[in-house]
């Protein structure tokens, strides 16, 4: 069939399927720590050094230098080009291949500029998580946490941050540059007031960094500390982030359970960090939206069972 596979779909395939159960049902891999080993089908090697990943989804060998995703595994090892290899995969996902119309022009520009953003908000996410530790102010963050519960080891396990007070303190510290400053609008991390003056959209507020299924950092979440309306922040809608689609603690729950039997979906950052901190690691979040029809044909890509448990007020 005519016509370019869309990106979203190659996204959602990815999440879907598990890199393990794609390559063992053809080569025999054996548990090895967090990874699994095997003898690289690649090279002729007795000492096995092929490994992959489930937690990247990557697959590589030490001996010849293969490596790749579960599509690029499928293109090496049964020698299909790309279209082929991701209909492969999706019949075995029980997923239907969309095609946009052969019309809609490819854009390189804008796929590069995606790859740029998503560097630039781990940027931002670092930077962040490092003002948790040493900011002077930072104290009030740590005190709120620790208020609400939340242990260190569970704040470092979902990468919160805190965002310090001041206008421009996250572009004074990613620089001011033209490209990076446009990086930074486009991300949402800068507003522009009808001055034309920038600042930072987070301010002296405890930060959620929001991650995609692939672990990808596309947006963040900001609680305030102070009296400060609205209580929580979102970014705006992005060109790699889109609110009806993303589920907060998703990438998490993923990680916890290889085999997901069921997700429950709650209200907030807190209530999914608090869940997991107590064993409850398969709860999600929308971000401040109903629950979307797009939501729930994800969940239901992803495990069996959905439970919903949103708090008593109106």
């Amino acid at each position: 069939m005519a016509g370019r596979i869309p990106q979203a779909f190659l996204d959602d395939l990815l999440d879907r399927v598990d890199i393990v159960e794609v390559i063992d049902r053809r080569v025999k891999l054996r548990k090895s720590g967090k990874n699994y080993t095997a003898r690289c089908p690649f090279h002729e090697e007795k000492t096995p050094s092929f490994s992959v990943n489930p937690d990247k989804q990557f697959y590589y060998c030490f001996g010849c230098g293969a490596g790749g995703n579960a599509l690029g595994f499928l293109m090496d090892y049964e020698n299909l080009d790309f279209p082929r290899a991701v209909e492969s995969l999706a019949s075995s996902a029980g997923m239907e291949v969309p095609r946009e119309p052969s019309s809609t022009p490819h854009d390189p520009e804008r796929e590069q500029g995606n790859k740029a953003l998503y560097a630039l908000m781990e940027d931002v996410a670092r930077y962040y998580r490092g003002q948790l530790r040493t900011h002077p102010q930072a104290q009030r963050a740590v005190a709120y946490l620790k208020g609400r519960g939340l242990t260190g080891q569970i704040a470092r396990e979902f990468d919160l941050g805190f965002a310090p007070p001041g206008w421009d303190k996250l572009m004074k510290a990613l620089g001011t540059g033209p490209e990076q400053v446009t990086l930074l609008k486009d991300s949402g991390m800068l507003v522009e007031n009808e001055q034309g003056r920038l600042y930072d959209r987070f301010r002296d507020r405890v930060v959620f960094p929001i991650r995609d299924q692939r672990g990808r950092v596309v947006a963040f979440g900001g609680r305030v500390l102070g009296d400060d309306k609205p209580k929580y922040l979102n970014s705006p809608e992005t060109s790699i982030f889109h609110k009806g689609r993303e589920l907060y603690g998703l990438y998490q729950a993923r990680q916890a359970n290889r085999k997901l039997e069921r997700l429950l979906v709650v209200e907030g950052y807190m209530d999914v960090i608090a869940l997991a901190q107590h064993g409850i690691s398969y709860a999600t979040a929308t971000l401040g939206t109903a629950t979307s029809r797009t939501h729930l044909e994800r969940i239901y890509r992803l495990c069996p069972e959905v439970v919903f448990c949103f708090d008593g007020d109106e």
